[in-house]
């Protein structure tokens, strides 16, 4: 990435990969964009694993996946979630905010491609490491 830190590319790159359907793109692009340590941390699980824990007596966890092969396997398993069918797609919501040094606020939508109504959504804060290279993504799925 430039110096200083384009965080608008940072935002445009970043939705990027959840929306791209070739899998070898959507590959190079995590190699790109993330260290190769990179974590993304799912803040806020969803309910019925909340629950699960719960059940346990352990409180719930954030979940995790770290390095490039889990998180290509995260972004990849999203995309046939929710983008493959042609039904919705990834868009930056509102304009990213740089933070702090290096840390970045990127609010995102998911959008109905059929009626352009927002169906989803949420708040990814982004922490680059020395070489500019996402170390750090605390997602939290929901937030307005």
């Amino acid at each position: 990435m430039s110096n200083p830190l384009d965080v608008k590319q940072w935002a445009d790159r970043y939705v990027a990969q959840w929306n791209e359907p070739d899998p070898a793109r959507r590959s190079a692009l995590i190699r790109e964009l993330w260290a190769p340590d990179g974590i993304q941390v799912l803040v806020d699980p969803p309910q019925a694993i909340r629950d699960a824990a719960a059940a346990l007596a352990i409180p719930a966890p954030p979940l995790e996946v770290r390095g490039y092969d889990a998180l290509n396997a995260r972004v990849s398993r999203a995309y046939e979630m929710f983008v493959a069918s042609g039904e919705h797609v990834f868009e930056a919501a509102e304009e990213a905010l740089l933070l702090l040094p290096n840390v970045l606020g990127i609010r995102w939508s998911m959008v109905s491609t059929s009626t352009g109504e927002t169906v989803g959504g949420g708040l990814d804060i982004l922490s680059l490491d020395g070489d500019g290279r996402l170390h750090t993504d605390h997602q939290f799925i929901g937030v307005n």
